[in-house]
């Protein structure tokens, strides 16, 4: 995971209380965005391109 070295973890301000079942991103890195269990933050992260990102980001605010 050194790719991820210096990633800064943000949680949605969507997530509200729920019990910790969140994800956070970290979006502050060259070329990828990262997403993890914020559960399980030594666990396996997920890597997107920007614009796959962005993509799902504004499928998912319009509903799809």
């Amino acid at each position: 995971m050194a790719e991820l070295t210096g990633a800064r973890w943000r949680k949605s301000t969507r997530s509200g209380d729920n019990g910790g079942n969140c994800v956070e991103v970290a979006d502050n890195l060259p070329g990828i965005v990262a997403v993890r269990d914020s559960k399980d933050p030594a666990g396996t992260a997920l890597t997107f391109s920007p614009a796959a990102w962005t993509s799902f980001v504004r499928g998912a605010k319009s509903g799809h």
